[in-house]
């Protein structure tokens, strides 16, 4: 009788599991964070894009930032938003603490791109900064209204 060239319990299947479970354990713990989610990496700041008749507006939700510190570039319809945080200053009791359990806010820079329909006057932006919200406005290009053209009798 022949005796097959491999079995479950060899060597090489238990690294194979060992690494299955590991993948698992990664994916498990939100290793891509999402905008908006907290997590061991820096997040990136929700982001909400909307438009009226004469303007588009972005509305970028990251409290805590000092407004000088924030970036804007708009190139070829991409809006560029960066900017960062420092959390090591204490914020109330926490030159107290001893440890923490969890830790949420994140220290660290972060850089948005985001895309940006045809039909803007980059010319015509404006951003303000309040309450934790970034408000970047738009305007969009006036469109060419048709133009009645007289015809000349000869």
């Amino acid at each position: 009788m022949l005796r097959p060239w491999f079995s479950l319990s060899d060597p090489i299947w238990q690294d194979f599991d060992r690494l299955n479970r590991e993948m698992e354990k990664i994916f498990n713990e939100n290793y891509f964070t999402t905008p908006g989610t907290a997590g061991t990496r820096v997040p990136i700041p929700a982001v909400n894009i909307g438009e009226t008749p004469d303007k588009v507006l972005v509305y970028l939700f990251a409290p805590g930032l000092d407004a000088k510190d924030i970036e804007l570039t708009i190139e070829k319809n991409m809006l560029t938003i960066s900017a960062g945080r420092d959390t090591s200053k204490e914020i109330g009791e926490d030159s107290k603490v001893k440890g923490y359990y969890r830790k949420e806010r994140f220290s660290g820079k972060f850089r948005r791109v985001i895309a940006l329909p045809e039909g803007l006057d980059t010319s015509q932006i404006e951003a303000k900064y309040s309450n934790g919200i970034l408000n970047v406005s738009i305007k969009k290009k006036e469109e060419e209204k048709a133009k009645k053209i007289e015809v000349a009798v000869s």
